[in-house]
């Protein structure tokens, strides 16, 4: 499972590094967001995409777990 951190990352740009590690690894990924603009930009991406996803609080930021 690949993981990528887009903290102090605004958007498109999380949710342009998504798409660019689903296209290397289709199997899953984890995403650590900081704000909730993104984790609902990149959460709508990946179930638009057909991913399962949950999404855990952690502190200050969010981890998006996505699997086929």
């Amino acid at each position: 499972m690949i993981k990528i951190d887009t903290c102090g990352m605004s958007c498109p740009q999380p949710v342009l590094m998504t798409k660019k590690a689903l296209d290397k690894n289709t199997g899953g990924v984890e995403i650590i967001v900081d704000n909730q603009v993104a984790k609902g930009n990149v959460e709508r991406f990946l179930r638009n995409s057909g991913y399962k996803v949950s999404v855990e609080k952690q502190r200050e930021v969010f981890l998006i777990i996505a699997e086929k």
